[in-house]
């Protein structure tokens, strides 16, 4: 039986691994409040998911998840831990290198918080500058298509978070975790504060919850990981080639 997770692997059945050059893949995630109805990893939980799946069809290795992410709007709020955007380049930066150094043909970076991208984007433009090893940044692609397809709520300016779009992927994948029952409904006023100036989105909303929770399913989540593997692995293979 192929094995995935590179933890899980000797250094023997690495090495194994390594004679045909596979690609390494990178979970980024968070560890932040998600409203009362999902756990606190949700972000890093889609991301292995999501990596899993992309994993079987491109004879890929995911390496350790990174669980942390920029998540100061959450800071004062239980149970977050955030990380500023220079430690996670510099993370990444070195993860990069040593996936190069180790024998990989490519690094995928799969994340499933979208305040990473930002960080993200540097690090692997930065890294192209003085390396010819593939680099691939992924989020959700053509989340906006993908989401007004498979969703019935809008979102809170542009915002995804705890809304129907990510409880419907956690139903998916990991429904044990979710609490349908503590669902919401909730668009908060606009804020300038937190536009244009250092609000967080903690002030900002009273449940967490930035859309309408209530209206994910299962089904939903899955065509819409369904959607997310087939483009990613297009997308890959295309770097690859």
């Amino acid at each position: 039986m192929t094995k995935y997770l590179l933890a899980e692997m000797t250094r023997d059945e690495v090495e194994a691994r390594l004679s045909s050059a596979p690609i390494a893949i990178l979970p980024l995630g968070a560890t932040e409040q998600h409203g009362h109805h999902l756990p606190l990893g949700t972000d890093i939980q889609l991301a292995e998911a999501y990596a899993l799946r992309i994993a079987e069809r491109v004879d890929g290795v995911i390496l350790p998840s990174v669980p942390f992410g920029y998540s100061w709007v959450w800071q004062d709020l239980p149970g977050t831990i955030t990380v500023g955007h220079r430690t996670l380049e510099a993370l990444l930066a070195d993860v990069i290198e040593s996936a190069e150094r180790s024998g990989f043909g490519m690094l995928v970076l799969v994340d499933g918080h979208d305040s990473n991208k930002t960080s993200m984007k540097f690090v692997v433009r930065e890294y192209a500058a003085h390396s010819a090893f593939p680099v691939v940044r992924l989020f959700y692609p053509d989340l906006d298509d993908v989401r007004r397809s498979n969703c019935e709520s809008g979102t809170w300016h542009g915002m995804i978070h705890a809304c129907e779009f990510e409880t419907s992927l956690m139903l998916a994948s990991h429904p044990d975790l979710v609490d349908m029952t503590k669902a919401v409904r909730e668009y908060p006023d606009a804020s300038d504060a937190y536009e244009y100036g250092a609000e967080q989105l903690g002030n900002i909303s009273k449940s967490g919850v930035f859309g309408d929770a209530t209206l994910a399913t299962a089904a939903k989540g899955r065509a819409m990981l369904d959607r997310f593997v087939d483009d990613a692995v297009q997308i890959i293979n295309g770097a690859r080639r």
